[in-house]
């Protein structure tokens, strides 16, 4: 992408510099240009000056820029191409739950986390579930079936919020999961936001107690696996991942990192989450990403109090760190864990691992049989 761009601010300095060095420290960050820095920003190069650009623009002093943006992710082919090198950097965010005032506190604090991963140049940034629990801080008290319904009214706007943070950061996103109405019918779902503006939704399949005592909340059917510029990945949110055959069922379907949007209360409950997936990394030689919240809603039924220690986990084999971990974050404070993930070490430790419980399973002993768009399919 071409452009020629403005500097308004130009026109306060041009007695004290001249028009190349208020360009240099605008690029160096010393002086603030409206429009220049927001395109510095935004990843755009400048190429050189143009005098004369808007001889009446008395504000730019009849200057421009001429600037370059070079998308370092297109393809001519048609379709969602995956990246040329292996590695994949996950952004992990240990979310801590507050009372807030708005649905705009809640999108800074998440915009803040997002502009975090992409400073760091994640492909991925992971919320926990049921992150928009927090909403119910500001509205008003209701029996708890009917109180998380309300959240429905904020669909439009988490979806228009989070599609605009991938598009802006140019990253992908897993949403934490929110309460949605269809049908009448209230589900527990998760939303992958991709970077190219699109986005894919995994509905909870396996209901708590909790969730159905309370809230009514109704399962899912469908187990997906979602394309993205950095290969196939799937969402497990927390109970979910308590049941291998799912986590089997994605990997048949090629991914090759599970997200796991979690929110546990107490130690026990999360240790449930944890060491399943760690199971599921081991069982299908995959990356299983975990993301929980923190911190406490008091004025709010039924998720008063939280627990997590989100981490990173990969198989346990020798191309792997011993503990089976590539990264983790401390216990119950609000955080960000950030690890650049190799796939090439799955395929390594599929073919060469010290054991390989992937291919090694006894399909002539046990199948599983499950109903995939209207079919009976066995793995």
């Amino acid at each position: 992408m071409l452009i020629g761009g403005r500097i308004p601010n130009y026109h306060q300095y041009a007695s004290k510099m001249k028009v190349e060095q208020y360009v240099q420290q605008v690029m160096d960050r010393k002086i603030y240009d409206p429009v220049l820095t927001a395109q510095l920003s935004n990843g755009f190069v400048l190429e050189r000056l143009l005098p004369g650009y808007l001889p009446n623009d008395k504000e730019s002093m009849g200057y421009g820029t001429f600037l370059e943006w070079s998308n370092l992710l297109y393809d001519d082919r048609k379709g969602y191409r995956e990246k040329r090198d292996p590695y994949v950097r996950v952004a992990c965010i240990q979310y801590q739950m507050r009372d807030i005032t708005s649905f705009d506190d809640f999108a800074a604090n998440c915009e803040y986390f997002v502009d975090v991963a992409s400073d760091y140049r994640s492909d991925f940034v992971v919320f926990p579930e049921m992150i928009t629990m927090q909403l119910l801080t500001f509205l008003p008290k209701m029996q708890p079936a009917e109180s998380v319904r309300q959240l429905n009214a904020f669909t439009g706007q988490y979806v228009e919020l989070f599609t605009r943070l991938a598009i802006q950061y140019n990253i992908n996103i897993v949403g934490g999961s929110h309460f949605v109405i269809e049908n009448d019918n209230l589900y527990n779902v998760s939303y992958l936001f991709k970077r190219n503006g699109t986005h894919g939704k995994q509905y909870k399949i396996h209901i708590t107690p909790h969730e159905r005592k309370w809230w009514g909340v109704q399962p899912g059917n469908e187990v997906k696996v979602f394309d993205t510029d950095c290969g196939k990945v799937s969402i497990a949110i927390c109970y979910d991942i308590e049941f291998p055959e799912l986590s089997r069922i994605a990997a048949s379907k090629g991914t090759n990192i599970i997200f796991v949007p979690f929110n546990t209360d107490e130690r026990r409950s999360y240790l449930r989450v944890r060491y399943c997936s760690h199971a599921r990394a081991i069982e299908n030689q995959v990356y299983v990403v975990i993301s929980g919240c923190v911190g406490n809603l008091p004025n709010v039924e039924n998720l008063d109090i939280h627990f997590a220690q989100s981490a990173i986990l990969t198989p346990s084999d020798i191309e792997f760190h011993r503990e089976g971990l590539a990264a983790e974050a401390p216990p119950n404070v609000e955080t960000a864990i950030i690890q650049e993930l190799d796939m090439n070490l799955l395929k390594r430790n599929r073919e060469y691992g010290s054991v390989q419980p992937w291919s090694d399973r006894r399909k002539d002993l046990y199948k599983i049989q499950y109903r995939d768009e209207h079919k009976i399919r066995s793995i």
